[in-house]
Order: structure tokens, then C-alpha cells, then sequence
């Protein structure tokens, strides 16, 4: 529910003034903020809700986000924050938006799923190899991709990188093949993981991410998949041994508002939120590049062993299970259309790129 904005309330304000003026007191000046403070209260709350941590790099970014538009909006505009899964999986936060219980959400490529399939194609098993490839395809394909949040009733309020995804395990991966001798967990309803660990012939066993922890301590999963500082930040790497250091894909994130929402607040706050919103999500990407290589380093302190593929050729053979993948998922999350665009700029790239080397 919208309230009336705080320049309705300026002739209570001008009577309070009148009064203080006449007063001519420093006592009073400060009862003029304190009668201020409340008439100028926040008027427009957005429910978000994340799996993050808190304390985590995402969640601080987040606050950081929050605090700016509500400095800018004069307090007007603030998020309501819930991390930790406290509301639950993406899909069901994603859920709790089309109620209109929640308004925001900040979600990896599990959610983007939920809203539209084929976003998912950023999350691509084995297509990018660098950062600078995923900046890439962003500068080339943000514009249709956006279209596509819009289309589905929300709005990107700024892209989050989750980061390169490895996986985890307790005996050593270096070959496909090795995985076959795992309980490796998939995040329930991932058709990304699903077309990736189908390449490979493993069956993974489906879970919710609120039940990966305690599945790990139970032995139902001896192996998982996810950025190192996600690892460590849900604390996964306690039951971990070995990281395969061949990147599953590049995991993809957004803070999204439902659009209704967004279209609901006045145009100023609609552009502090935009804007805002591209800053610290651009930070939050750099952050988090930063801290998933440092991640990498306290990984080793902490005892696991970083684990490289034993030639060439297997880095080939991942590269070949992961077009592969992607064309299980034509059809069913994007067209063979957008595939052939999206590998064909990776591609260009990585050739441009070698060329200058």
C-alpha cells in the first residue's frame, strides 16, 4: 500500500516552524526534528528477500544499496530486507512476489528459470573461460535480456555474477568419469545442472539449497557444485575435500523488483532506484570476482585440494560434454537461435582476444 509523500504533510510543518520561529530557541529547534523525523517517515517499502548470508559480500553491497537510496530519497524509499532463506527457496520467495507478499528478490539462475527460461543461457555449461568473455556477451545482449525480465512482469534492477562454479567432492574428480562414483546433489529443478550432468552419464540427486548443509553432514551427498565463496559462505567446504579446477559455468545473479511495484512509485524514486541499483550490482559483480579469488586461496588454508584436469585433451572433453548440454537445452530453455548468437561472440571474442596476444 502506497502512503501520501511527505510534501503533503508541509503545513503541519510550516505551523511548526511559525511556532519555532517565535520561540527562537535551540530547545525547540531540535523538537522541530524530532516532530519532522515522523512526518517524513518512510513512505515506500520494498520486501526483498535473498539466500544470502548475512554478513556475506552480497549482503553487504545490499545494505550498502538500501542505505544510498534511502539517503538520496530523503528517506522516502528503503528496502526491507530478508537474507538467509528466511522466506524460503527462490521459488518460493519468486512465489510470495505474484502474492504481493514480498516485492524483490535477489536471485541466482535457479530463479531466473522461474521467470524466464531463457535467461539461463548465461549460466551455460562450459561456454566461458574468463570473466572478460562475460562482460562481453553483457555489453552485446544486456538490452534483450532485460526485455525478457520485463516481459515476465519484472524489472533488473542491476546484474549480481555469482561467479565461476566448481565442483566440490570428497574423493578426487579430474576425469567425467570420475564423477560417476559420487552422490552429487543438483539444486531441484535445475535444468542447467540436469543437461550438464546428463553429458556426462551421472545421475545427480535433486535438493533443495536449504537441504544441501545437512545432506552433506548425513552423507545423502558426498559432492556438490557452487563458487568458492559460496562455499564457504553457507559453509559447504567443511564437508568437502577436493575442487575440480575446470569451472562448470559462470553462475549469472540479479536484483529484480516485480514491475508492478516498480511502476507504482513516483518517477523520481523510480530513477534513484535504477540507477543505484546498476551501481552496486556492477560493484557486487567486481566484489565478489575479487573475493571468489581469494576464496580460492582460503580454500587451500582450510585443507582442499585444487585439483586440475590431467591434459589437454580432458579440458577438451569438458568442452565437448558442454556443447553437449547446451544443445539438450534447445527448446527448452532458448532457441538454437540464440545459442548460435551467444557462442558466436564468445567465440569471436576469445579468437580477437588471441590475436593481440
Amino acid at each position: 500500500m502506497i502512503t501520501p509523500s511527505c510534501k503533503r504533510n508541509t503545513g503541519s510543518l510550516r505551523g511548526v516552524r511559525r511556532f519555532l520561529t517565535s520561540a527562537r530557541t535551540g530547545v525547540l529547534l531540535l523538537a522541530l526534528a524530532a516532530v519532522a523525523a515522523p512526518l517524513c517517515a518512510q513512505q515506500y517499502t520494498i520486501k526483498f528477500a535473498t539466500v544470502a548470508p548475512e554478513g556475506s559480500p552480497w549482503m553487504n553491497v545490499m545494505r550498502e544499496f538500501d542505505r544510498q537510496i534511502r539517503a538520496e530519497s530523503g528517506g522516502r524509499l528503503g528496502f526491507k530486507i530478508y537474507p538467509n532463506n528466511v522466506q524460503g527457496d527462490e521459488k518460493d520467495v519468486l512465489r510470495k512476489i505474484k502474492l504481493g507478499q514480498l516485492h524483490s528478490a535477489g536471485i541466482t539462475g535457479n530463479g531466473m528459470t522461474t521467470i524466464a527460461p531463457k535467461l539461463r543461457i548465461l549460466d551455460s555449461p562450459f561456454l566461458f573461460k574468463s570473466a572478460d568473455e562475460v562482460d562481453h556477451i553483457h555489453t552485446l545482449f544486456d538490452g534483450e535480456l532485460n526485455k525478457s525480465f520485463e516481459e515476465n512482469g519484472f524489472v533488473n534492477l542491476g546484474w549480481s555474477e555469482v561467479g565461476f562454479i566448481y565442483v566440490f567432492t570428497n574423493t578426487p574428480v579430474r576425469m567425467p568419469d570420475d564423477l560417476k562414483k559420487v552422490k552429487m546433489w543438483m539444486w531441484e529443478g535445475d535444468p542447467i545442472a540436469q543437461a550438464a550432468f546428463g553429458a556426462m552419464h551421472v545421475n545427480p540427486i535433486p535438493l533443495s539449497i536449504t537441504d544441501v548443509l545437512t545432506s552433506l553432514q548425513t552423507n545423502l551427498v558426498d559432492g556438490f557444485y557452487t563458487s568458492p565463496l559460496a562455499a564457504i559462505a553457507l559453509q559447504w567446504f567443511t564437508r568437502a575435500k577436493y575442487m575440480l579446477n575446470a569451472p562448470l559455468a559462470n553462475a549469472s545473479g540479479a536484483v529484480v523488483v516485480a514491475k508492478n511495484k516498480f511502476d507504482a512509485l513516483p518517477e523520481d524514486l523510480r530513477e534513484i532506484l535504477i540507477r543505484n541499483g546498476k551501481i552496486y550490482m556492477a560493484k557486487l559483480t567486481r566484489v565478489s570476482r575479487e573475493e571468489n579469488a581469494k576464496a580460492i586461496e582460503t580454500l587451500k588454508k582450510n585443507g582442499i585440494t585444487i585439483v586440475e584436469p590431467p591434459s589437454p585433451e580432458a579440458l577438451a572433453l569438458y568442452e565437448n560434454i558442454g556443447r553437449q548440454a547446451r544443445r539438450l537445452l534447445v527448446g527448452k530453455l532458448y532457441s538454437q537461435e540464440l545459442l548460435d548468437r551467444f557462442e558466436h561472440a564468445v567465440y569471436g571474442y576469445r579468437e580477437e582476444l588471441g590475436k593481440k596476444r
